[in-house]
């Protein structure tokens, strides 16, 4: 049987391979797009097949999410049963804060735009473009990925915390932050582009993952100031505290892109949509808004992430999970 640390990295990789595969694709359709159409482009057929790529990676790494964790429990000695089913479609289509995916891949056309104003060529700001289209679907299904395993952690009694493990390259903010320990429903700390994983744990401590002083060791010198800036480098190697030379939660938060005050998401809220579907069987109101093409529920459906927060324990988890049509 595979190791946690087998298993872990095994995520790792699979998660990886998608995301770089997603942003292949991405590439390609970005090289049909001029500067002058950009707007055009993003809201015709290339910004659809992008969107349509972006989901469906993050499909691919929900679905595997409940086997991962169901693998993870097992090999650390519990049982591989769940006591819920994960919902893999409730996963993808859907922005890292909650808003419709199609909103967060049209933004790189709002900076080609700005460095259009700026002065800058087409061409450069059409690669500034495809640099922010890249961030942003890969993040996507990064953050798809970890918010399934964090929904099938919960529908694993055994499960009662996380741990985070930092692969390398990694920046200054994650390298300090591996190994830490999480209640299982905290919310996951990250920046866009971050690929840091959520490893599930029976118990509070698991031995292999390295320490943000392993990490250091195995950095070149010009790796570590390229992170750490020279200056924090040699403060590092002078022995200075690394958390003291960086700010762990500067720039990281558990949702970001857009910024509110409850995570709510409109993805499935449709008559036809998964969450929808249930608003209608229980006579919840459906309203049309202005500019949008279906009718929606006027009921909004909260983020895993949000209900981990609200929950007063794992019951109401599940309950709420249920609910809003993440598990079965």
């Amino acid at each position: 049987m595979a190791t946690p640390a087998e298993l872990g990295r095994a995520r790792y990789e699979q998660v990886s391979t998608v995301v770089r595969s997603v942003v292949e694709r991405v590439q390609q359709l970005w090289k049909g797009m001029s500067a002058a159409a950009v707007e055009d482009d993003l809201e015709g057929a290339a910004g659809a097949a992008i969107v349509a790529a972006v989901a469906e990676g993050q499909l691919t790494v929900a679905d595997a999410a409940q086997a991962y964790i169901a693998a993870q429990m097992a090999a650390q000695g519990g049982s591989a049963v769940a006591e819920a089913t994960l919902t893999v479609a409730a996963f993808a289509g859907i922005a890292p804060d909650g808003g419709p995916l199609e909103t967060l891949l049209f933004l790189p056309a709002i900076g080609v735009r700005q460095r259009l104003a700026a002065g800058l060529s087409p061409e450069e700001a059409m690669l500034g473009g495809l640099a922010d289209m890249a961030r942003y679907a890969s993040t996507a299904v990064a953050d798809s990925a970890r918010s399934a395993d964090q929904v099938a952690m919960a529908a694993h009694p055994n499960c009662v915390a996380y741990m985070r493990v930092v692969q390398l390259p990694a920046c200054a903010r994650c390298i300090i932050l591996s190994g830490q320990t999480y209640s299982r429903s905290e919310g996951f700390l990250r920046h866009p582009n971050c690929d840091c994983q959520t490893l599930p744990l029976r118990e509070r401590d698991w031995a292999g993952v390295p320490t943000p002083k392993q990490l250091i060791s195995r950095m070149s010198e010009r790796e570590r100031r390229r992170v750490f800036t020279v200056a924090g480098a040699r403060a590092i190697e002078a022995g200075a505290d690394v958390g003291q030379v960086v700010n762990a939660r500067r720039g990281m938060s558990t949702a970001h892109v857009f910024g509110r005050d409850v995570r709510a998401s409109s993805e499935g809220t449709t008559k036809r949509g998964i969450y929808g579907r249930r608003v209608r069987r229980a006579g919840g109101e459906f309203v049309k808004l202005p500019g949008q093409r279906y009718m929606r529920t006027t009921t909004p459906r909260l983020m895993p992430e949000e209900i981990f927060r609200i929950a007063d324990d794992r019951a109401e988890e599940l309950r709420l999970l249920r609910r809003y049509g993440y598990i079965v």
